[in-house]
């Protein structure tokens, strides 16, 4: 099922109008959606919506594909605002062409985005927008909380947490729940599976955040330890800066603070004190409480446990992926 809706998905979005002048506009949105992606925000959007309902049409198949647009704009964007080079193994936006285009074909993206939302079922779509209406400036929040942190020597976790539920977890909570909706669930159901897609999401998050350190740059997309390098306030370093005491403390602040040093340097003797406080291990525990709690809230969906199984796969996939 996974693959079929994922040549659904990829096939509205080779079919996107994005032949129009200007082309400065517009080649930086069709580069940004042809760079692929593992497009879950959408399939998770039509698995949700086929837990309720058999047929996919237009009103919901391009509603996904919305939220992946969405998605993208968010990407350009963010890759901007962090200096980014790579996105997905390719050269982000503003690298490939400048700033000013790629943050006015970020614009346009979110802009089709919710031309596409528009197409839902008319009997939903006042719900559905207004999910993602709220959802859109939320997520803009947790980027605003995230440029905020980078200011700043310390967070507590749930500063933390704060952060990537309105920056990662909304969103993929809102694609559950759109799907839900359109899918004709019931009001219960539907919150059942927004709660799931929050918490699918901040496992997500945390598990990014350990593949940023210790992924493979050949898989994974982006450049490893990247974090690292700008001292971003992910889940391991929130977790670091906490536990660390004397001398290993005094070690962290010291490459924390050298702006000299060599990348892979920095990069080494950080990950080297997280080895020192087992903060892998922690950020493991922590995926897997929200990838229960997910659980827990797909088990409490009226139906049976048999048509919920694609969607558990898939979350579960996404959790042990190694990019």
């Amino acid at each position: 099922m996974v693959r079929k809706l994922q040549t659904l998905i990829e096939k509205e979005i080779m079919a996107l109008d994005l032949s129009r002048a200007p082309r400065e506009l517009y080649d930086p949105v069709s580069y940004m959606m042809s760079m692929g992606g593992k497009r879950i925000r959408p399939l998770l959007c039509l698995l949700s919506y086929n837990l309720f309902n058999d047929h996919i049409g237009k009103e919901i198949l391009l509603p996904a594909v919305g939220l992946e647009i969405f998605h993208g704009f968010t990407l350009v964007h963010d890759d901007v605002m962090d200096h980014a080079p790579v996105r997905r193994g390719y050269d982000t936006v503003h690298k490939k062409w400048n700033t000013n285009v790629a943050m006015l074909s970020g614009d346009v993206m979110c802009i089709m985005a919710y031309r596409y939302l528009c197409e839902a079922a008319p009997r939903y779509l006042g719900d559905i927008l207004q999910l993602f209406g709220t959802t859109a400036a939320q997520v803009c929040e947790g980027q605003q909380f995230d440029m905020n942190y980078e200011y700043l020597a310390y967070i507590e976790e749930k500063e933390y947490l704060q952060m990537i539920e309105l920056k990662t977890a909304v969103l993929l909570a809102a694609s559950a729940q759109i799907g839900a909706i359109a899918g004709g669930a019931t009001a219960q159901d539907v919150q059942r599976m927004y709660e799931f897609g929050r918490c699918l999401g901040m496992a997500f998050q945390i598990q990014d955040d350990l593949l940023d350190a210790y992924g493979d740059s050949s898989t994974f997309g982006k450049t490893i330890g990247g974090d690292i390098i700008t001292n971003k306030k992910t889940f391991l370093l929130v977790h670091a800066l906490k536990k660390a005491e004397g001398a290993q403390k005094d070690k962290l602040e010291y490459w924390l603070d050298n702006n000299e040093a060599a990348p892979e340097d920095k990069i080494n003797n950080i990950l080297e004190i997280y080895k020192e406080l087992n903060i892998c291990e922690q950020a493991g525990k922590a995926i897997d409480h929200y990838f229960r709690q997910a659980g827990k809230e797909l088990a409490a969906v009226a139906l049976a446990d048999e048509r919920k199984e694609e969607l558990r796969n898939f979350a579960c996939h996404l959790i042990n992926r190694k990019k």
